[in-house]
């Protein structure tokens, strides 16, 4: 299976594609985008079941959404029965329940790898933070492992960044699709990563704008209120944008010339 190579500003692309399936479809979109982010909201009330559930169920929502958006772009709209389909395929939810495992035992190897060469001294710090009530060192000392695991997690994230739609469309294996995701994502990697600086920008836009809201005068509360709805539904453009980054890539078809999600 061979992944086309992207220019840097498919990134943007990316994102601006995921902004038009996103407008074609808003309600459903930014329905389901309430329901992933419903979804996190428990995992994060519910340690340490509930990190491990989501964690091992978001390549099946992340297929979900890819399948939902797949349908968007050629034209029908997307009911309510309609995003559970394509998980009724022979044997799909399990490879993808697989997929969802394999990725947190990765997780916890790559936290050994990166916290274990620094337990004295976190053992100390977190003794020393214990008694003199002060957080400071024990931050100190978090910080370079922390450092290490973000680098490994970015490289392991782009293991599983295209595998679940491998899996669910071209129904190559759960290993192939591993393979095939890390090398597209290396071949794409200045694409990604204005992919993710445009997501940031956004995301600290949304910040801005409401600090600036407090600034003139409104309630921190009513701020508050007001972004939720707004990162719900940045948040469902982000899920839409996933699709084209998919389909440029492994289907042959430039981001420039998508015709299914152009204006």
């Amino acid at each position: 299976m061979q992944a086309v190579v992207l220019p840097a500003r498919a990134g943007y692309l990316w994102a601006k594609q995921g902004w038009l399936l996103f407008r074609s479809q808003p309600m459903a979109f930014f329905s389901w985008a309430m329901f992933v982010s419903l979804l996190l909201m428990t995992a994060s009330i519910t340690p340490p079941v509930g990190p491990i559930v989501f964690v091992i169920l978001m390549p099946a929502v992340t297929f979900m959404t890819m399948a939902a958006c797949r349908q968007a772009a050629s034209g029908q709209k997307m009911l309510l029965g309609m995003w559970f389909t394509p998980l009724k395929q022979k044997g799909l939810f399990k490879r993808l329940l697989a997929m969802g495992a394999v990725y947190i035992l990765l997780c916890v190897i790559l936290g050994l790898l990166a916290f274990m060469p620094f337990m004295d001294e976190l053992s100390q710090s977190v003794q020393t933070a214990t008694a003199s009530n002060n957080l400071l060192p024990l931050l100190e000392v978090v910080r370079t492992p922390m450092i290490i695991f973000a680098v490994l997690y970015v490289l392991m994230a782009s293991i599983f960044w295209y595998a679940p739609a491998l899996v669910g469309f071209h129904g190559v294996t759960l290993m192939q699709s591993l393979f095939f995701s890390a090398i597209a994502c290396w071949r794409n990697k200045w694409a990604f990563i204005i992919y993710g600086l445009v997501w940031l920008c956004v995301f600290l836009s949304i910040d801005l704008a409401m600090d600036l809201l407090t600034l003139i005068g409104l309630s921190e509360s009513a701020a508050a209120t007001i972004q939720v709805p707004i990162n719900i539904a940045a948040g469902g453009v982000m899920y839409c944008s996933f699709y084209p980054n998919y389909v440029s890539v492994f289907e042959s078809q430039p981001a420039t010339e998508s015709p299914a999600i152009q204006e």
